[in-house]
Parts: structure tokens; C-alpha cells; sequence
């Protein structure tokens, strides 16, 4: 249950990078709606990283959150086209992924 939680909360990492990005996107005027959106989705990530480390080592949970977190964030990215896709970022985001993979592995 606490690689499910850790995943998730590497997730909300992405929901809320996502939400920041979008708080001054009205012509310099922050909107509500994302910065609530990024108040809870912190809140949840980083409770749920706390929740994950009391049975996974920290070095290991950290890592993983960050992996998920980063590879999500920079694939919304992409999709959303506030960055190239090219094949090197690609590839090196699956590197990362695989990397989390492994830690999961030899956990």
C-alpha cells in the first residue's frame, strides 16, 4: 500500500507543478481555481510522501516521488506543448522512469 501511495503522491507532484504554472496565466492576475487546486494537491503530495516514508527508506521514497513527479510534469508539458518533444527529452524521461522501476526492484 505505501508504493501505491508513494506513486500517487508523485502524481499529485505533476498536479501541482501543473496548477502553479497555470495561477498567472490571466494577463499578470493570479487565478483562484488553480491556486487552490495547487494549495490541496502540495498538501496531498507531500502528505502522502510523509505517509510512504514511514515504511519505505527515505533516500528510496524521495527519489521515486520525484522520478514520477518529473517524468509527469515534463510529459504534460509536452502534451500541453509548453515544451518541445523531441526524441532526446523522450528518451532521457524514460530513463528516469526505468530508473524509478528499479528502485522499486531491489526495495
Amino acid at each position: 500500500m505505501s508504493w501505491f501511495i508513494l506513486v500517487v503522491s508523485g502524481a499529485l507532484e505533476a498536479v501541482w507543478a501543473a496548477a502553479l504554472h497555470r495561477t498567472a496565466q490571466a494577463r499578470g492576475r493570479r487565478r483562484l481555481a488553480p491556486a487552490l487546486l495547487f494549495l490541496v494537491s502540495v498538501a496531498a503530495s507531500t502528505g502522502g510522501l510523509a505517509v510512504a516514508m514511514q515504511s519505505i527508506p527515505t533516500g528510496t521514497a524521495y527519489a521515486v516521488w520525484v522520478g514520477v513527479g518529473v517524468v509527469l510534469t515534463s510529459g504534460y508539458a509536452m502534451v500541453a506543448r509548453v515544451e518541445r518533444a523531441t526524441a532526446a527529452r523522450i528518451l532521457l524521461l524514460a530513463g528516469i522512469a526505468a530508473c524509478v522501476a528499479g528502485l522499486k526492484l531491489v526495495a
